[in-house]
Parts: C-alpha cells; structure tokens; sequence
C-alpha cells in the first residue's frame, strides 16, 4: 500500500481508503471481515458519516481492539454549534473513540449552508471549541458541486482537508482548477464517488477477476498527484481485494486505456438507466437547463440510500432552470456523444424528485 500526507493534518493516509457508505447495507458479521481485511492489506483511513445508517456501529464493534491502527474520519450534517454537538457526543459513543480524527462538515455545497456552518453560533464555533478539548484532532469539509464554495472553503484558513467528488465521468472544474488550489493551501484532499455512485460497477463482465472500468477509474483518481486519498464504497472482502490491487498499480493511465473507458461507458444501460458522461456536448441548452447538473441529482434519487437523498433534492432545488422548463426539442440529443435519451431522463429526474418530496 501506498501512503500520503493528508495536507496539514500530517496524518499519513493509505493512498485508497476504505468509504463507509455501504455497510449499512451488510451485517455486523460481513462488515468485520470486510473491514479487518482491509486493515490487514493496508488500509489505514476509514471514512463514515453519522448519517451513515449504522456505519459508525458497525466499525465501532469490528475494530474495538485495532483501534490504533486506522485514521477514522466521521462527519455531521448539522449547521448549527448544538446539532453538530450532538451529532459528535453520537459518533464517539457509537465508534467507542475518546477522539475522531478528522471531524467534518457534510455536504456544504452551497452558499447559503456555507454562511450557516461558518457563521456566529454556526457547526465551525462548535468543532474548534471540541478540537481545544480533545474531541477532534482536525477539522475538515465534504463540499459535493459548488466550485466557488471549494474555493471559499480552501482559502479561508478554517480547514485541513477537503472531500470532493472527482472521477473520469465528473471532472469539469475540479481536477484543472480546485486540486492544485487545494495543494497550494496544503489542504488534504479526500476524493469520494470515485466510481460515480456505484455507476460504474458491472457495466462489464470481467474476465480476470476484476472489474475494468472500476480499475480504469482507480487508477485515473490515484495518478493524480494533488489528492491524499481515494474513499471507495466498499461491503465485501472481495472489493477490498480488487481495490488493493488497484491501488498497488504505479503506471499511470494511459491514453489508450483512456479512451477505452470512454468507448465502454458511453451509452452503457446500468441498473436504473444509461450513464451521463458528464462531457457537456449536449449544451448549450435552448432553455438553458444544465442537463449533466441535473443528472448529478438523478443519479444520487437512483444510487444513494433514502437517508442520503436529501443530497439530491438539494441539487435539484439548486438548479436556476429546472428540467419541467424543457420543450423537448431534441437538440441536446443529437449532440449527446453517449446517444442518451436526455429529454425522458429529464422527466424522470423530476418525477423521482417529487416523489422523494411528497415522501412517496
């Protein structure tokens, strides 16, 4: 395994760390084979949220007894100093920890939440007050769209890392403009959705043990040297192996195993649809509705589990046009290089929207 600084923090963090997202989804008994593997082949950052279901119980009872060998990071959806307080007394009972490690503020993705968390009586005023007391070690943020709140959130001096999605399907800003801003403020940075929210898993059948396009999207994150650490959803052994595997790869990717990945993705039916590549070809729109920004939030109403949909229903009520302001005139479709059916992706997002809404 390889192993990186998380900026500031001078945690030295395996290169992939294990994402917490999924253990929900297992039992206590899967969920400590898979985590103690992943201890035992290197991994020393693990990554869980309070609102994680049962993740921080899960890893609080499999690792009781390794407790010095991993990094824990764990974060709050609370925007004020008491529900973030709350939130923290939560996640050390339920991870048996007399301190977290790197404790952060989950999904600040827009400007009115920004000034919420950092503002007087704010989440912020409460985790510097339990960093001075020893309940955290560092302060960090999960930041999943806005690139001028990345940008707020890197310069203004609060804290040591950041979490942002980044893969070969949802560059656009982040890997040209915000990683190099990250590294030049010595933030560590913490890449999730590494795999697009699971949508690009399956999409082939692997032939040597592995999946291809899942190894392709590794190794595209890890050989950028601007990031500390990768944080893939992990439920089995099995994932914990292959992603190892990956993450011992030291060549970069080639442009050859590039423009593989692409003409394998592209169009590909998965599970609830077709995959947006996040190419932008299909703008701009007549009605100037921002087609891959609302796929963002589709993807989240198909993959995410019910307690993190929220996420999404932020997204879509972020949008300035939303997808009902489309006159289908197919435009967009024609230029879609992946042949999307873009203008009944369009209805579906904002079905599954009003759906999660009105708590169908």
């Amino acid at each position: 395994m390889r192993y990186k600084e998380l900026g500031k923090t001078r945690m030295k963090v395996s290169l992939l760390g294990f994402g917490a997202i999924k253990l929900p989804q297992i039992s206590f008994k899967e969920a400590d084979s898979t985590l103690n593997r992943a201890l035992d082949l290197g991994i020393n950052f693990i990554d869980t949220a309070r609102n994680y279901g049962d993740s921080e119980r899960k890893i609080g009872y499999a690792l009781k007894r390794r407790k010095n060998e991993f990094y824990i990071a764990t974060k709050t959806t609370a925007r004020d100093a008491l529900g973030a307080r709350k939130d923290l007394e939560i996640s050390l009972k339920e991870l048996g920890r007399e301190k977290i490690d790197l404790y952060q503020l989950h999904t600040v993705s827009d400007k009115e939440t920004y000034n919420k968390v950092m503002g007087k009586g704010g989440a912020l005023e409460y985790l510097k007050k339990a960093k001075k007391e020893g309940k955290i070690s560092h302060i960090g943020i999960s930041i999943h769209r806005d690139l001028k709140v990345m940008e707020k959130a890197i310069t203004c001096g609060e804290f040591e890392s950041i979490m942002l999605s980044y893969n070969p399907l949802d560059q656009e800003n982040v890997g040209s403009k915000i990683l190099p801003l990250a590294k030049k403020f010595n933030l560590g940075v913490i890449i999730m959705k590494p795999l697009s929210g699971g949508q690009l898993c399956g999409i082939v059948s692997p032939q040597q043990g592995y999946d291809p396009v899942v190894r392709v999207s590794l190794r595209f994150i890890l050989s950028n040297e601007n990031i500390s650490t990768v944080i893939p959803g992990m439920k089995s052994v099995k994932e914990v192996e292959e992603n190892v595997t990956t993450a011992k790869i030291k060549e970069r990717l080639s442009e050859k195993e590039l423009k593989w990945f692409f003409k394998t993705v592209g169009g590909r039916k998965y599970r609830y649809g077709q995959v947006c590549l996040r190419c932008g070809y299909c703008l701009p729109c007549r009605q100037e509705i921002n087609i891959p920004e609302v796929f963002r939030a589709l993807d989240i109403f198909r993959e995410y589990p019910e307690e993190l949909k929220y996420i999404g229903v932020e997204m879509y009520e972020s949008l300035k046009v939303k997808p009902d302001e489309c006159v289908e005139c197919g435009e967009c479709e024609e230029k879609c290089t992946a042949g999307l059916p873009i203008r009944e992706m369009l209805k579906e997002t904002r079905r599954a929207y009003q759906a999660i809404v009105r708590g169908d």
